[in-house]
């Protein structure tokens, strides 16, 4: 019995010693299918060494690019011209690890068939090593979805998304810079608008504009920003027959002048000349050869009044939490501080909401205008210290006619207010009171 036990159990494992065996050594082959379906690659470059491109399409004048000893990208046929650094960026970036949909021979002879004996489009990349990689495009498949497609010295012929190759498709306009102005809106320090009605200059302080010509007034610094955001945004409008070329010219030519603005930064001035031909503004950029057509909102932007890039708030310390305030109306007269968060009038606690409320008319002080007299004997006084201390504003206003004329310490403009907004400020001090005690 226990030989046959002993039997039985080493023809077990025999039985599994061989197929262990079996497993380890028989894997499965391949997927053959699998690989064949994988879509293989077509271009595999390092983009940061490609310093030469240039795109060939059939009947049509080459556009030849070369990286620059700085490092970007500049056109130098047709003719030279800045390059779009972002746009060639995205060429690139297709171009330097372009797979294909499908592998279709992968020894061509017949290239017509494909349309790559006389390709449609034509891809030349340089390395800085001096090899080059040379794409070419043929027809359009017969589902319309995708271009046959294959590498110069390569006899396998590909088929590749449409979408891809509209990445690389470029004109002359695609791949230019179509920047008037090359400069960063936060780096401009000075705006000078020359004008036949008025001349004005601008000068920044920080984030600060204030106007230095036809005299030193403050500036409303979110209007001036926005010109200056304007004109760094501006771009040629090549579209259309009157958008570039001779026709831009013309118009410029027979334009009447808006005005010339110029922009200076770290690097230097640039400027840009804008005319109007009948309801068109046009430009010409000193760092631009010709003229162009530009949006309408530039043109009317430069041609408005000085008044519209004035500051006509009356007080400077927008979101910047006051920590004085000094108020006279007539008798009445409050010399509020603040101590943490609350606020304090000769020592006594004030309702903060009531305080706030003072605050709120004060800052929203807005001038309708700007006039030349009708300041006299005024009746209200506010004293503003803001910024930890560093700002003090100190504004007066006096009755005129129907209105009240405002005036800032050291400041000889005058601002007219509508009666309504100083009524609102005296009913707002009026409605200042103490805090109340806990548990009242």
């Amino acid at each position: 019995m226990k030989i046959r036990s002993l039997i039985l159990a080493a023809c077990v494992l025999l039985v599994l010693t061989g197929t262990l065996y079996w497993s380890e050594h028989r894997k499965p082959a391949p997927d053959t299918k699998a690989l064949a379906d994988t879509p293989p690659a077509i271009l595999k470059l390092d983009r940061a060494a490609i310093t030469k491109l240039a795109i060939k399409k059939k009947d049509a004048e080459p556009i030849l690019l070369a990286k620059n000893d700085a490092g970007a990208w500049q056109i130098t046929q047709p003719e030279p011209l800045r390059a779009d650094q972002d746009t060639v960026s995205g060429v690139l970036s297709t171009l330097s690890s372009l797979n294909s949909e499908r592998l279709i021979d992968d020894k061509a002879t017949d290239l017509k068939q494909y349309g790559l004996d006389q390709p449609a489009l034509e891809v030349d990349l340089s390395e800085k090593d001096n090899q080059a990689q040379k794409l070419l495009i043929g027809d359009q498949s017969p589902a319309g979805a995708a271009v046959y497609a294959m590498v110069a010295g390569d006899p396998r012929v590909f088929t590749l998304a449409t979408y891809n190759k509209m990445s690389f498709d470029k004109s002359l306009n695609d791949l230019r810079d179509k920047r008037l102005l090359t400069v960063a809106a936060d780096k401009v320090s000075r705006l000078d608008l020359v004008r036949k009605s008025q001349d004005i200059e601008f000068g920044r302080n920080k984030d600060e504009w204030q106007i230095l010509k036809p005299k030193p007034l403050r500036a409303d610094s979110v209007a001036v920003g926005d010109l200056v955001n304007q004109l760094a945004n501006a771009r040629m409008d090549l579209g259309g027959a009157d958008g570039s070329g001779k026709g831009a010219d013309s118009a410029f030519a027979h334009g009447s002048p808006v005005a010339i603005a110029k922009v200076t930064d770290e690097s230097g001035s640039q400027q840009l000349q804008i005319r109007k031909d009948k309801d068109t503004y046009y430009a010409k950029s000193s760092i631009a050869n010709g003229a162009f057509k530009i949006d309408s909102s530039l043109g009317q932007a430069v041609d408005k009044s000085l008044d519209d890039f004035r500051n006509k708030k009356i007080f400077d310390f927008g979101f910047s939490e006051p920590s004085k305030i000094e108020f006279h109306d007539g008798s009445q007269a409050y010399f509020l501080s603040k101590g943490g968060q609350d606020w304090w009038n000769n020592g006594k606690k004030m309702d903060s909401g009531t305080v706030e409320a003072l605050i709120g008319d004060l800052g929203s002080l807005t001038a309708s205008k700007f006039v030349d007299s009708g300041f006299a004997n005024p009746t209200i006084e506010a004293i503003v210290t803001s910024s930890d201390g560093k700002r003090v504003e100190k504004v007066s206003i006096a009755k005129s006619g129907n209105n009240y004329i405002a005036k800032r310490e050291n400041d000889p403009t005058l601002y007219q207010l509508d009666s309504s907004a100083v009524v609102d400020l005296q009913r707002a001090a009026d409605a200042i009171k103490p805090a109340v005690a806990p548990g009242k």
